[in-house]
């Protein structure tokens, strides 16, 4: 006999929303659970890494029918979650160990009131509650995760001393982590965000080497093709959001990692016109651009 929570799930599935009272208690779940893991958690092999969804849920149903269902796939997700952030909730309460959900930039309450999340919130049950419950959850989200590896030295230490039980600081090592992308420079550069910093291939490869890692997989920019492999191949881009903001006429990817961390790509269009619902247009976030 299916649970409750199996029956948010489901309803969740359906994009229809569960009641106020059944999304405090899903917070609180969540909260129970996500205190128990790292700033940098440590997942096992094989794993779907996913980037950016940016809300657009009929387009994660894609990324699910390419990728798996959970819990039949092992799933990270790198953040910027925003209208599909409690079917994943939901699925981490049902499912901890095979569905690993990190912070991104948009996981903040400045960002969640600029970008839709909370006129969402507001506009399906009427008060900010559902939107301040999940600002909590998002205190408690892991800010990285290392597959099949435990590396001790410094570079990933200075992660797991972070207090991430915080809103997003406007500076810091917190902010700079979230916020800061690669570019074809020398050492770091300002960032044109105004949050964060640029960081080119020497950077990149010392941290890789420091800490015995072999690919730096993160999310946050707009990938054309799905994904962007730079600096020989030591770091990429995964990008989960198909036509980006309904215009951008992107594809998006899926990155596969199996036992014995075999890369794969998997890249995949939006979904078809007839099951979306765009919501209404807000400002484009130009900095994915």
């Amino acid at each position: 006999m299916p649970s409750d929570l199996d029956r948010q799930i489901e309803q969740l599935y359906r994009c229809e929303p569960v009641s106020e009272e059944d999304v405090k208690r899903l917070c609180i779940k969540a909260r129970e659970i996500l205190i128990e893991e790292a700033n940098v958690q440590v997942v096992d092999s094989p794993v779907t890494i996913c980037g950016d969804i940016h809300g657009q849920f009929w387009d994660m149903m894609e990324l699910f029918k390419v990728g798996g269902s959970c819990p039949e796939t092992n799933y990270l997700f790198m953040g910027d979650f925003r209208r599909t952030f409690l079917l994943l909730l939901a699925l981490k309460v049902r499912f901890p160990e095979r569905i690993t959900l990190i912070r991104g930039n948009h996981e903040s309450r400045q960002i969640t009131q600029v970008y839709g999340f909370y006129d969402e919130c507001q506009r399906k049950y009427g008060s900010s509650n559902v939107w301040r419950w999940c600002c909590e959850v998002f205190d408690y989200l892991a800010l990285g995760a290392i597959v099949d590896g435990r590396p001790n030295l410094q570079g990933i230490d200075q992660i797991r001393a972070i207090d991430r039980k915080q809103e997003v600081p406007h500076d810091g090592p917190m902010c700079d982590l979230l916020w800061s992308d690669p570019d074809d420079i020398t050492g770091w550069g300002l960032s044109p965000r105004g949050a964060g910093f640029l960081f080119g291939a020497d950077i990149t490869k010392i941290f890789a080497h420091n800490n015995a890692i072999d690919l730096i997989a993160r999310a946050h920019q707009l990938a054309m093709e799905g994904y962007k492999l730079m600096f020989d191949k030591t770091i990429v881009t995964v990008w989960s959001a198909p036509n980006y903001c309904y215009r951008c006429g992107n594809v998006a990817s899926i990155l596969e990692l199996d036992d014995n961390l075999g890369q794969e790509y998997k890249v995949f269009a939006h979904a078809p016109s007839d099951v979306r619902s765009i919501p209404a247009k807000r400002p484009p976030a130009d900095y994915f651009l």
